[in-house]
């Protein structure tokens, strides 16, 4: 298991996107800059007018209007440049997020199956959404107060300096006292941060969870449990978020006392300087501005930095997706599966999720081109899993997969993968039109070919009785469409693409008995001449196979014909007559 990145890690991998748009941050700094001068230049004036108003009587008032004149430029020219600032913040700040996204989103792409299976859901969205949300909202507030805190701070020093070296060493000797403060609670802050968006990921993979099986939640009468297991989880990102926000909360007060302390002692020192008379009352009223300038930005820096700390927490959830390890890349003298002649062979094949528990052993099988080949067996013998390796979602631990005499892992999973046509049980449609659902593996395929797929599928008939038609937009996991209909689309999307090798996976497991022996005629029709794998549960679907492999328990114990099989009298044939059995 990966160590989880600390916040100075991430803030490092975060300030490498940031370096790739120098321009704005460059930009954003330089804006920064002229306008905190523009701002620390306001009070210099404001300590000459009040110079300028001496007694009653004996005020310069052209004197002062020049002078509020330059203030209403200072000012304007100032809004001006903290525009400028923070459309380069936010150009910058988006820019990364949506790099960061597109790398987390390209990693999930390039997972192996096995990380995608044994991780929530719920829980990879929330880190690719909310915390990318979370990290853009710490940048934002991180260059629209961060630049121009730091540069205020500086200046004002600056300026304090060349006005009053004394005054300025009260304000530098009090400054560390809220710099320790603001550090010591960023630092406690980054790990509740953390611990709170592990736990808004594991609600997001619970919500997501409970809605998407809300039918089975309620037929089970399972919605007490559910609340039960959602209330311990909403109860633990309570108890973390209030303490990452008290811990946040404490900075303000804290440095707020300290930057008391620093007017306070200016306020001193300065009044008695005005005293011994080594101090104008202007200057002092320019002092004292500079101080509430200089003070001013520790609030909000340390505002700035628990923020930053989440976005940093956010940040490095993220880079632990992006950092995940990915599947096996092709090798680069990977060959193209270009037209593979169907053939498939299995030699001592072994497979097991878990190193403890194995799951195939040695299985070897033989299927010639063209041929038909059933996989029956008992839920749980690894029919599916078997599925899986011939289209290398999972690598096998042991042994060799050939198709058309070729190792598999010799071959592009692309060129591999196109090469197979496959319907499963579990149907999956994108939000869109009907036509762009079956159009899926051959996006180019003209409206005829689309439709003629479709009647080939027997999907026609209800697509046409659509508001739309083939136009018709479904939404995501087919929206209101019968788990038949859906069946449909998904097994005239395979009719379009015609490959040379096909996988149908309880196919036809959710569409009703008239349309399944229609639906079972095309299949035949589209079957001959491809090679052909088919799981099924009720066996009178598979009679006319080639090759019947009959699995138990990880291993191939019978293959042959189906009247083979039966004369036999082994398990295969137990099987068979005890669903017919059940039928009569």
């Amino acid at each position: 298991m990966k160590k989880p990145e600390n916040g100075a890690a991430a803030l490092r991998r975060v300030l490498s996107y940031i370096g790739i748009y120098k321009i704005y941050l460059a930009a954003s700094i330089a804006f920064a800059a002229a306008s905190v001068a523009l701002t620390l230049y306001i009070p210099v004036l404001t300590g000459r007018a009040v110079d300028l108003i001496v007694a009653p009587g004996r005020v310069d008032f052209a004197g002062v209007g020049r002078i509020l004149a330059g203030i209403a430029a200072s000012a304007l020219a100032t809004a001006l440049l903290q525009w400028l600032m923070s459309l380069c913040g936010n150009r910058l700040t988006y820019n990364v997020v949506r790099d960061l996204r597109r790398d987390a989103f390209a990693k999930i792409e390039r997972l192996p199956l096995a990380y995608i299976d044994s991780h929530p859901h719920g829980e990879l969205v929330s880190r690719v959404i909310a915390d990318a949300d979370q990290l853009a909202d710490g940048l934002l507030m991180g260059f629209t107060q961060l630049f121009t805190g730091v540069a205020t701070i500086l200046g004002a020093l600056l300026f304090m300096l060349r006005e009053n070296a004394a005054i300025a060493l009260v304000v530098i000797l009090i400054t560390p006292v809220s710099l320790l403060v603001a550090a010591y609670i960023a630092k406690s802050t980054f790990s509740m941060f953390r611990l709170q968006g592990e736990a808004r990921g594991e609600q997001t993979a619970m919500v997501n969870e409970f809605v998407g099986e809300q039918k089975v939640v309620q037929a089970f009468d399972r919605g007490g449990e559910c609340m039960r297991e959602f209330d311990e989880v909403n109860e633990r990102l309570r108890s973390c978020s209030l303490k990452a926000i008290f811990f946040s909360s404490v900075t303000n007060p804290a440095t707020r006392f300290v930057n008391s302390l620093v007017y306070m002692g200016v306020a001193f020192v300065g009044a008695l300087a005005v005293m011994r008379g080594r101090l104008s009352v202007g200057r002092l009223t320019c002092f004292l501005s500079y101080a509430n300038q200089y003070t001013k930005p520790f609030n909000e820096i340390s505002g700035v930095v628990t923020e930053l700390q989440n976005a940093l927490a956010c940040a490095a959830r993220l880079f632990e997706l992006i950092d995940e390890t990915p599947q096996t890349p092709d090798a680069e003298d990977a060959l193209v599966l270009t037209a593979p002649d169907g053939s498939v062979e299995l030699d001592n094949v072994s497979f097991s999720y878990r190193p403890e528990q194995r799951l195939l052993e040695n299985v070897n099988v033989s299927v010639r081109p063209g041929q038909r080949t059933a996989i029956v067996g008992p839920t749980g013998c690894g029919k599916t899993t078997l599925i899986n390796l011939l289209m290398r979602f999972y690598e096998p631990c042991g042994g060799e997969i050939r198709v058309s005499g070729t190792d598999i892992r010799r071959v592009t999973r692309a060129s591999l993968r196109r090469s197979y046509g496959m319907v499963l049980q579990e149907v999956w449609l994108k939000e869109g039109s009907i036509r762009e659902n079956i159009a899926m593996g051959r996006p180019d395929a003209s409206d005829e070919e689309v439709v003629a797929a479709a009647k080939a599928a027997h999907a026609d008939s209800f697509i046409r009785r659509l508001p739309r038609g083939y136009d018709t937009v479904i939404g995501p996991d087919g929206g209101s469409l019968s788990q038949g209909q859906k069946q449909l689309l998904c097994i005239s999307r395979v009719m379009l693409c015609l490959p040379p090798m096909l996988i149908l996976d309880e196919a036809t497991s959710s569409i009703d008995a008239r349309t399944e022996l229609r639906v079972q005629r095309a299949f035949a029709k589209m079957m001959k001449g491809r090679t052909s794998f088919i799981i099924a549960h009720r066996l009178s679907t598979i009679k006319d196979a080639d090759l019947i492999l009959v699995m138990k328990d990880g291993n191939i114990i019978e293959q042959g014909s189906h009247d083979e099989l039966l004369a036999r009298g082994g398990f295969y044939s137990e099987l068979y007559n005890s669903q017919y059995a059940e039928a009569e």
